[in-house]
């Protein structure tokens, strides 16, 4: 069992993946307040769903150099980490907003979206994407 985010300073998507049968599930995204994550929500989802690894999005541009958002989702993956004393890693998520927009055919800003590409970045994972440290 694993949990993906698609972290955003807005909010975070999440999904819960299997790794026995390689499956994604969206999760409700969880909001953000002044850029920050609500701590005592991703607390609440890893207690509920017990997770054995988690795993974050590295938002890369195309010519996959760091962004000031990849920045973040570094210190988010580290904190993760930290706090729930947890395997992270990360996976390039490049392209996986366009990949959750064209599976729900949602194209405006929905937390629907970003949960969906949480499950875009769960299962490269899953698929053998080259993890990478925070």
């Amino acid at each position: 069992m694993l949990l993906a985010f698609d972290y955003g300073t807005k909010k975070i998507g999440v999904a819960s993946g299997n790794a026995l049968l390689g499956t994604a599930s969206p999760l409700p995204a969880l909001p953000c307040k002044n850029v920050q994550p609500d701590w005592d929500k991703v607390t609440a989802l890893i207690e509920e769903w017990q997770p054995e690894v988690l795993v974050v999005g590295l938002p890369l541009n195309m010519d996959g150099s760091e962004s000031e958002l990849c920045q973040r989702a570094r210190k988010f993956a580290r904190r993760l980490q930290g706090r729930f004393g947890k395997p992270v890693w990360m996976v390039d998520e490049r392209l996986s907003t366009r990949e959750a927009r064209e599976r729900t055919g949602i194209r405006h800003a929905d937390p629907k979206v970003d949960s969906m590409a949480a499950v875009v970045i769960a299962e490269g994972y899953l698929g053998g994407s080259e993890p990478l440290a925070p």
